[in-house]
């Protein structure tokens, strides 16, 4: 009788450029592991329960938008982190207990660290959502001030129409948790004043598809230091594989 494969998965919406499938499937096979990775596509998150029944031999799971928030009541239990954040990014099944972890702040703190110096004391973090949620925890754990910058004005955000050139002078570090100019809308960008971006400042995508959004090219064009998503994503998968293999 054949050995049913190991799962693991990804839960989201439009899981079609995905880049963990890949990435786990390369895994893989480098380390001769008889698995599999799969998309799981839900339209809403109440299907989760569904797919938990359907799937018994999963292993693992990973969770991107817009489910990261809205996964957390459907776990038995969650990381002290992960609930600080209020988003999920992977899920460990042990014991018949479903657990939640966040390691986009593994991933982020180990990309964005190496790049740090003193100039970067504060920080703009474009958007409000989980992923902003988990650059921020991050930031404070590293001691850099921040600002969260906002469609909506709020009492933890400004608006991006607030934002003026002095501001942008005042933060040297910028990061994008926004879906701004991800593949395939590459022309958009968030509404900053770029022409106060320097050589001192260093401007931090969370997007790695394009490479280079707009938001990295526009402040390249005026000399800044810039960084995409992409190590992020790899430390990330790399610390929901430990964290799976516990």
């Amino acid at each position: 009788m054949t050995k049913q494969k190991d799962t693991y998965g990804l839960i989201g919406k439009k899981l079609s450029h995905s880049f963990s499938q890949s990435f786990f499937l390369k895994k893989f096979k480098g380390e001769n592991r008889a698995a599999r990775y799969l998309n799981f596509e839900l339209e809403t998150i109440a299907e989760f329960e569904k797919l938990i029944s359907n799937n018994p031999g999963l292993k693992g799971l990973n969770v991107t938008i817009p489910y990261k928030e809205a996964i957390i009541p459907y776990l038995n239990h969650v990381s002290s982190a992960a609930k600080e954040i209020g988003a999920v990014n992977t899920i460990q099944f042990k014991f018949g207990q479903l657990i939640g972890h966040n390691t986009d702040v593994i991933g982020f703190e180990k990309s964005i660290k190496p790049l740090l110096d003193d100039k970067h004391q504060k920080a703009l973090v474009l958007g409000t959502g989980g992923a902003a949620r988990a650059v921020a925890y991050v930031l404070g754990k590293l001691k850099i001030d921040y600002q969260f910058v906002s469609r909506k004005a709020s009492k933890n955000a400004i608006f991006y129409g607030d934002l003026t050139k002095e501001s942008i002078l005042e933060h040297k570090l910028i990061i994008n948790s926004t879906p701004l100019g991800m593949l395939p809308n590459v022309d958009e960008a968030p509404k900053i004043p770029y022409e106060a971006i320097g050589t001192e400042h260093l401007l931090y995508d969370l997007i790695y598809n394009p490479a280079e959004t707009l938001f990295l090219k526009k402040g390249q064009a005026q000399g800044a230091q810039i960084k995409n998503g992409l190590e992020m994503l790899e430390l990330q998968a790399l610390a929901a594989w430990s964290i799976w293999n516990k």
